[in-house]
This record gives C-alpha cells, structure tokens and sequence, in this order.
C-alpha cells in the first residue's frame, strides 16, 4: 500500500503494480504494437519499392518511431494511462498525486521506454523496478507518474450500528432536504469506522459532523444526546425515509421496544462519553421554576418552556 497525498492535503491508500503485472502488460501492448508494425512495414515496403534506398529508410524509421513511439503515447493519453496490456492486467499509470496523466506524462514515458524497453530489452526497466520501493521504472520517475493496481480485492462495508432504542422515532420530523450527499458519506464513514479511531480523536469528529448535520436541518441540537448518538439516529431515519420512498408504505421499518421506564443511556468510551448518566436531562430546581399565580379577570401565566443547548460541546 502507498499512502500518497494529493493537494487537497487527501491520503490515498493505493497499490502500486510490481514487476510481474508490469512486465506481462508490457509484453501484451509490445505483442499488439509489433504486430501493427509488422503489417504496417510490409505494407510501406510493398508501396515504396520503387523509391531509393534512402527514402526507404527514412520511411522504415518514421514508421518505427511512429508506432511503437507515438501510439502507444496517444494511447495513454487518451485512455488516461490504461493501455491495452494494462487494461488486460487491471493496472493504470496514474500522476504522483493520485490523479489522471496528461500528455506530457505520456511523452517523457514513452520517450524514455524507448531506452528502457526496447533500446536493452527490459533490462534497465526491470532493474529500476526492482530497485524502486513502489515498483516504478526510470520513465514513472521523470514522469512523476506511477502505474497502479485497479482491481484489487474489495474490502467489506461495515453497516452503520443502529441507533439506542429510546431514540427511534425521536427525529421523524427532522428536514434532511437540504443535508448535501457529502455530509451523509461522511458521517457513514465515520459511523462505520469510530470504534478504530482514537477516542479523542473520534469524539471531535463527531461533534463537529453533528454541528454541520444541525446547521443543514436548522433544527435545534438535542438535549441530553450524545453526538455519535444523534448520527446514528438521523442516519437511521434517512434509511427508514428512502425505504418507504423505494417500497412504499409496506417497507420494514424500525419497530420500537415496549414503552419502558427511561433510563439515561451509557454510551461507549470510545464516543468520548464522560461516563454514565453524563448526558441525561438534568431536573429544573423547584426553587428556579416559576410558579403561576392565577389573577383575577386575567388568563393564568404559562410558563416558558427551557431553551435546547446551542451546540455539542467538544469533549475535554
């Protein structure tokens, strides 16, 4: 695995190709190169028999340079570096940074793989490969290219946990319209990846996807529920949401448990949860709360109802 960083300051876990993959895609473009060539030489040899010997060479090397030089750049600069042999091998040649080749990419190799591959034979690319601790021959380092591997074995996708029980149904009338795509892959990474993150690491990240969610839904943050908690329950609800769009009203939808005496939850460590009750609801003092005192010929005084937090707080 090579961990590259594009200029997005972005880790790419990719996998460079090694000698065997790269030698058996470059014998398969030199099998189709060589044998266009064969046709192509036997075809100007025939139409230009009457010429002098001179402009028979000439044509002969305006031949070779053209398709065994120039092809096979075009072809990775149209294909963005996948070739026939490496379409073949499942490989592409890719930039440095992770992003696709350009002409000059493709000019520099091919220029350089005629000393390379075919002036010695592969000698000086496979030993440059072999040498190189990402498989790369001369023509990838003036390049600043490097050749991957495409299909490599797919790893499997976590689900996203389900929410606590005395959360379900708690956000049905949240507005997710205007929640970006973006913000919804992140928070299922997140979700799906928490419990190898540092804790404090993971619990900083979940404060602040669950301040962006609360900004996208202009609705107040809850009170009393921990950040990891609050994802797993909206991201639950867009499930529930996009099952009912897709099967309609007959999807299987989250069936709460009986109604039970609450309880406040206990959440993880690994969620940056103080401990234990930390979060529940806290009790108004009797002292505090207003007590209405009924008038006479006037309506009786309600009281106001306490105002939600403004935002997580990130853990200490």
């Amino acid at each position: 695995m090579s961990d590259l960083v594009t200029g997005d300051a972005v880790v790419l876990g990719l996998r460079p190709a090694r000698l065997p993959s790269r030698a058996l895609a470059i014998l398969l473009d030199l099998l189709v190169y060589l044998t266009g060539y064969l046709l192509i030489s036997i075809g100007l040899t025939l139409s230009t028999a009457s010429l002098d010997p001179a402009a028979q060479a000439a044509v002969s090397v305006a031949s070779f340079l053209l398709v065994l030089v120039g092809v096979p750049i075009a072809v990775e600069t149209l294909s963005h570096g996948r070739s026939l042999g490496k379409l073949a091998c499942g490989l592409r040649v890719v930039r440095d940074d992770g992003g696709p080749i350009r002409f000059r990419h493709a000019l520099v190799r091919g220029a350089m793989g005629v000393v390379e591959l075919l002036a010695t034979f592969g000698a000086i690319a496979c030993i440059a490969s072999l040498v190189s601790a990402r498989g790369r021959r001369l023509g990838d380092v003036f390049a600043g290219a490097l050749v991957v591997r495409e299909r490599v074995p797919g790893a499997r996708v976590m689900p996203v946990p389900p929410p606590q029980p005395w959360l379900a149904g708690r956000f049905s009338g949240l507005d997710l319209s205007a929640v970006p795509d973006g913000l919804w892959l992140a928070i299922r990474q997140y979700l799906t990846r928490m419990n190898q993150l540092d804790p404090q690491v993971g619990a900083a990240m979940a404060v602040r996807l669950a301040d962006d969610l609360v900004a996208r839904t202009g609705a107040p943050p809850p009170v009393g529920v921990p950040a990891p908690a609050f994802l797993m329950a909206v991201v639950h609800e867009r499930q529930s949401r996009d099952a009912v769009r897709a099967f309609g009203q007959g999807a299987p939808a989250y069936a709460p448990p009986a109604p039970v005496a609450y309880a406040p939850p206990v959440m993880p460590a690994a969620w940056g949860h103080p401990g234990p009750g930390a979060y529940a609801p806290q009790a108004v003092p009797p002292a505090t709360t207003p007590v209405p005192v009924a008038v006479p010929g006037e309506m009786p005084a309600t009281p106001e109802p306490p105002r939600p937090a403004t935002g997580f707080a990130p853990p200490a």
